[in-house]
């Protein structure tokens, strides 16, 4: 059977959405990932654009245009995102409850 589409987000996804809380443009979106995750995690315009467009074909976030300055194509996210965006973070904090509880450490 296969997966269901972001059922779980990947790293970069997470990211994303967490940054469409506020109205950005796609350059500002990928330096708010940046600055979220002191560099760890990077995002090509390929890679974001892809994201952008699934994102907005699956109702989790919607198109700004002209509303950020320059008229530049922006994004935000919907409430559909904000709901699947609350869900990815109660997984992974079920993860690291897990994690606590059952991980050993050396003797």
């Amino acid at each position: 059977m296969p997966r269901e589409k972001f059922k779980t987000l990947t790293e970069q996804m997470y990211y994303v959405l967490l940054a469409l809380q506020q109205e950005l443009c796609g350059v500002d979106v990928m330096e708010a990932v940046r600055v979220m995750t002191d560099g760890r995690v990077r995002l090509g315009p390929g890679t974001l654009y892809a994201l952008l467009g699934d994102f907005q074909k699956e109702g989790l976030i919607e198109e700004t245009t002209g509303k950020v300055a320059g008229g530049k194509r922006s994004y935000r996210m919907t409430e559909e995102g904000k709901k699947r965006l609350l869900q990815e973070h109660q997984r992974h904090q079920l993860l690291v409850s897990d994690f606590e509880k059952y991980y050993e450490e050396e003797r």
